[in-house]
């Protein structure tokens, strides 16, 4: 008597169907993450915006009111205002305008998916947001 033995092992046709389907689903997880990281690093400049009107804040109650500052960014608002160290200084410029009652901040995406992203927020607490944010549409 004979014994008849069963192939073992898969296809190369079966393979490939597996490997397009693992390749479809790491581009789709690839670009859900890249999504996810721009939307981190907009949340993350509100919060910086947020930390640098404390500060300010902070001026007003000390002094009665605010510094005087026309557009200066990053690095100078860093020196005047020593408590506040950007998260996001590599990927947002930021900027400040202020007189004694008064002062607006801004945000400005450098670059890549976020080069037209633009959050503003001013002494009255009011936040906006322009441009492409990683379809965060509100403050």
């Amino acid at each position: 008597m004979t014994t008849r033995r069963l192939p073992r092992g898969f296809t190369l046709t079966e393979l490939m169907v597996v490997m397009v389907i693992i390749a479809i689903l790491a581009s789709i997880a690839v670009s859900a993450y890249g999504t996810y990281i721009t939307r981190a690093k907009v949340q993350a400049a509100k919060a910086d915006l947020t930390a640098l009107a404390l500060n300010l804040e902070n001026e007003l109650q000390r002094n009665l009111v605010y510094g005087t500052h026309s557009n200066i960014t990053t690095r100078a608002i860093e020196a005047a205002y020593k408590g506040w160290v950007p998260s996001q200084a590599n990927y947002f410029t930021y900027i400040l305008n202020s007189s004694a009652t008064t002062y607006t901040l801004t945000a400005q995406g450098l670059g890549g998916s976020l080069a037209t992203c633009e959050l503003k927020l001013d002494s009255t607490a009011t936040g906006s947001l322009s441009g492409n944010c990683a379809s965060i549409t509100a403050w």
